[in-house]
């Protein structure tokens, strides 16, 4: 049997490197906190010192770690493979990647005439543990034939997709769907809670209808449960995506569910949950509504929505700026700035003050004081209240994209220590 050296034991790794013990190969392992490769150890695996060593006499080295630039480190850097690298040696890179990381291993790897092949994998946690992994292989189609048997010691599913790079082009755009898939799930139990309906028996509907998806089996139960153990954490999620972003701005590609589900992730890191599984980003969600998603009677004794924004308002004297657009003939618009005042925040929206009379329905865009460093926002008048010369305007906030949400939340809370989130 081969000997395999397995560089990085975390939440996939060391499941990964279990199965290949089990099915008879020899396992040098190498991990930088030492405790999991003395448990992989008491399995039968050798442990090493450092990624050279636990490479030098292997036939196969898997490596399973977070980053390009661990990745990098694993493999070049001072105590890297590279020093210990021989002629007929075969690289597999199972962690998620750039496609240009992985093309640059490839090539520099050949330069040492070792065979690589990026294989990164879906499944997480419960699929490694079984060994029962989808991989997506880019490289040469008969090196990958040529470790078949090491590929199916971990996996169910093994998918040739194309040169160099392939297999990590294929997994940014599967993690994409992830992450979009999963806050779709989240969007629609926090709707369902917000309305003051059972989350876990919407979740029933939802497993058996139209709607149901990998994601929901995966990560609905956990988020009824409010089991947030690490499955596949927030912050490697957000990874995925980011890295995903940097390859649609290459392709000169529009993602719009890609970018808003990165900066809803990013939020999640900003609330501490990064090490938390990516169900944990329902919080934010929770946060936005004022409402628990889940555990016992999450939505029983919730004050009527009408009651929860009234209670929640905060009053504010904020001086802004706003521009008001009309409507003229053959299609053009005519627009002036106008002096107004924040007065105070909801939930549901702002309301705000002018001596200027505006109409219902009307959109307006809010310039913040420049100590905000906010872009201008777009609201809809849905209310007019007169006092004497001064109008008070009911808005709703429209389109506000995550990032100038999460802006515009630290801001207020820089007014008003005890200010709520926005929604």
């Amino acid at each position: 049997m081969k000997t395999v050296a397995f560089i990085g034991l975390g939440t996939m790794g060391k499941p990964m490197a279990a199965n290949l013990l089990k099915q008879g190969f020899a396992v040098r392992a190498y991990n930088r906190t030492l405790e999991k490769a003395e448990e992989l150890a008491a399995l039968g695996a050798e442990t090493a010192a450092t990624p050279a060593e636990a490479a030098e006499h292997a036939d196969v080295i898997i490596i399973m770690l977070s980053t390009d630039d661990v990745v990098l480190e694993a493999v070049f850097g001072g105590e890297g493979i590279v020093h210990s690298l021989r002629l007929g040696q075969t690289v597999i890179d199972c962690s998620t990647v750039s496609p240009d990381t992985s093309r640059r291993l490839y090539r520099e790897l050949g330069d040492h005439l070792v065979d690589f092949l990026d294989a990164p994998v879906t499944g997480s946690k419960p699929a490694a543990e079984s060994g029962t992994l989808v991989f997506m292989v880019g490289g040469q189609e008969e090196v990958l034939e040529a470790q078949m048997d090491v590929f199916q010691a971990l996996g169910s599913k093994i998918v040739y997709m194309g040169p160099s790079g392939s297999g990590s082009y294929a997994k940014l755009a599967h993690n994409t769907m992830v992450g979009i898939n999963a806050l779709g799930l989240m969007e629609g139990l926090s709707i369902v809670t917000k309305a003051g309906l059972d989350p876990e028996s919407f979740l029933s509907i939802v497993l058996a209808g139209s709607a149901g998806s990998k994601q929901a089996e995966l990560k609905g139960p956990k988020i009824v449960n409010r089991d947030f153990s690490n499955q596949f954490s927030l912050k490697l999620m957000l990874k995925d995506l980011l890295l995903a972003s940097n390859v649609t701005n290459g392709f000169q590609m529009p993602s719009p569910m890609l970018r808003t589900a990165a900066g809803i992730f990013q939020m999640g890191l900003s609330k501490g949950l990064g090490e938390d599984d990516l169900s944990a980003v329902v919080q934010c969600y929770e946060d936005w509504m004022h409402v628990q998603v889940g555990g016992a009677k999450s939505a029983e004794g919730a004050a009527p929505a009408e009651e929860r924004r009234r209670n929640a308002r905060i009053a504010m004297d904020i001086k802004l700026h706003l521009s008001v657009y009309q409507w003229e003939q053959e299609g053009a618009f005519s627009g002036q700035t106008i002096e107004g005042t924040l007065i105070d925040l909801s939930e549901s929206g702002i309301r705000l003050m002018s001596s200027f009379p505006l109409a219902k329905d009307m959109f307006i865009v809010i310039h913040f004081p420049q100590e905000a460093e906010l872009p201008p926002v777009t609201a809809r008048i849905i209310r007019i209240d007169h006092e004497g010369e001064q109008f008070r305007y009911g808005c709703m906030l429209s389109g506000l994209p995550p990032y100038v949400r999460l802006k515009l939340e630290e801001y207020i809370r820089s007014k008003s220590e005890t200010s709520p989130s926005i929604v």
